[in-house]
C-alpha cells in the first residue's frame, strides 16, 4: 500500500496536481471535499451527520472527518494505497490517519509539500475568483484561509517533517513542471526498497 499525503496553502495546485498524480501511478485521489459532497448528495448516515454540523454553522468534528476518510480508504480500489488531498488538515487528524493506516496495513510513504510564496497564492485565487465568478473570494477572506492553514495545517510539516517524510516542491513553476518535480519526488519515495 501506497499512500501519499499532498500538502500546500489554498491556491497551490493540489487538486490539480492529485489529479495528474492519479492517472500516472493509478492510485485514486482521496479528497475531503469530495468525499463530503458525496455523502451529502447521498444522504449517508456520515452525511446526515455533517450536515448537523453545518446547519448550525459549525466545523464537521475530526471524528466525522476521519470516519469519512476510513470508509473510503477500505473500498477496493484503495487496497493499493491512495493520495490523500485535504486531509489530514490538523495535528489529530494526522494521528487519527496514522492509527488507521496501522489497521489497515499501510503507512505514509511521503507528503509533498506544494510551496508558493503568500502573495502569488493571493493574487492566483484574485484570478480565480474572478474567472469563476466567485464573489465571496475577495482578498480578505482569502488572507483568511491562508491564516487558517498556517495555524492548523502547516504544524503538520513539523509533524511529518520529523519521520523524514516532507519533500518540498516548487508550486511557482507551470502546472506542467510542478508535476514532474512531484513524479520525480515520489516514484523515488514510493520504489521498492
Amino acid at each position: 500500500m501506497k499512500f501519499i499525503i499532498l500538502v500546500g496553502p489554498p491556491g497551490a495546485g493540489k487538486g490539480t496536481q492529485a489529479k495528474l498524480l492519479q492517472e500516472k501511478l493509478s492510485l485514486p485521489q482521496v479528497s475531503t471535499g469530495d468525499l463530503f459532497r458525496f455523502n451529502l448528495k447521498n444522504e449517508t448516515e456520515l452525511g446526515k451527520l455533517a450536515q448537523t454540523y453545518m446547519d448550525r454553522g459549525k466545523l464537521v468534528p475530526d471524528e466525522v472527518t476521519v470516519a469519512m476518510v476510513e470508509d473510503r480508504l477500505s473500498q477496493k480500489d484503495c487496497a493499493g494505497g491512495a493520495i490523500l488531498d485535504g486531509f489530514p488538515r490538523t495535528l489529530a487528524q494526522a494521528q487519527a490517519l496514522d492509527e488507521l493506516l496501522e489497521k489497515l496495513g499501510g503507512k505514509i510513504d511521503i507528503v509533498p509539500s506544494i510551496e508558493v510564496p503568500v502573495d502569488v497564492l493571493v493574487a492566483r485565487l484574485l484570478e480565480r475568483a474572478i474567472k469563476e465568478g466567485r464573489a465571496d473570494d475577495n482578498e480578505e477572506t482569502i488572507r483568511t484561509r491562508m491564516k487558517v492553514y498556517e495555524d492548523q495545517t502547516k504544524p503538520l510539516l513539523d509533524y511529518y517533517g520529523q519521520k523524514g517524510l516532507v519533500v518540498p516542491v516548487n508550486g511557482q513553476q507551470t502546472i506542467e513542471d510542478v508535476q514532474k518535480d512531484l513524479l520525480k519526488v515520489v516514484e523515488e519515495a514510493i520504489q521498492p526498497a
